[in-house]
């Protein structure tokens, strides 16, 4: 088990291995609407034009006419538009994150919401990390929250998120 000071409080128990691209074709990412801080609005539009030439023909084309935040709001933010189904920045895997990859830090550009999939605050300093019935877990039709999907701990397969929690403080949450 990896060593954190995080408090992930079913830490112990929860597994999560994410099978983009072995069976998975990215369904957190369909009809996927995260917020978006101001900060994460600036520094992705600020990077625009790295992330464009990796995007869906639709997604880009898109971009010309409508920003890439939408007039919804969640958790107190804009969220990101949906464009055919699929999160605007979603192109056989997350754009934000292989841009950022290609940087040396795969959550650079990406909102801090998708970077922390499946990790969720408690509200009370402690994480926990989404599974199928935990927590009233709604999302049951993901199956790489079903924590009978894979024996791999989520402490483990999910030490660089769990990293960048660790960076978030005790009293970080959505809003």
């Amino acid at each position: 088990m990896s060593k954190t000071s995080l408090l992930v409080v079913n830490g112990a128990t929860a597994t999560f291995d994410c099978s983009f691209g072995r069976g998975c074709v990215g369904l957190c990412c369909q009809h996927g609407e995260p917020s978006v801080t101001p900060a994460e609005y600036e520094r992705i539009r600020d990077h625009l034009p790295q992330v464009l030439p990796h995007l869906r023909p639709e997604a880009a084309k898109s971009l010309e006419s409508d920003d890439f935040i939408g007039a919804e709001i969640k958790l107190g933010n804009p969220m990101v538009r949906v464009v055919d189904g699929w999160c605007l920045f979603f192109n056989e895997g997350c754009v934000l994150h292989k841009v950022g990859a290609l940087e040396g830090n795969f959550s650079k550009y990406k909102p801090i919401q998708c970077t922390m999939f499946p990790l969720e605050p408690n509200g009370d300093g402690s994480w926990y990390v989404r599974q199928w019935n935990h927590e009233g877990e709604q999302w049951n039709d993901l199956f790489c929250l079903n924590p009978e999907n894979t024996t791999l701990k989520a402490i483990d397969t999910m030490a660089p998120e769990i990293a960048v929690a660790e960076t978030l403080g005790p009293d970080f949450s959505w809003e």
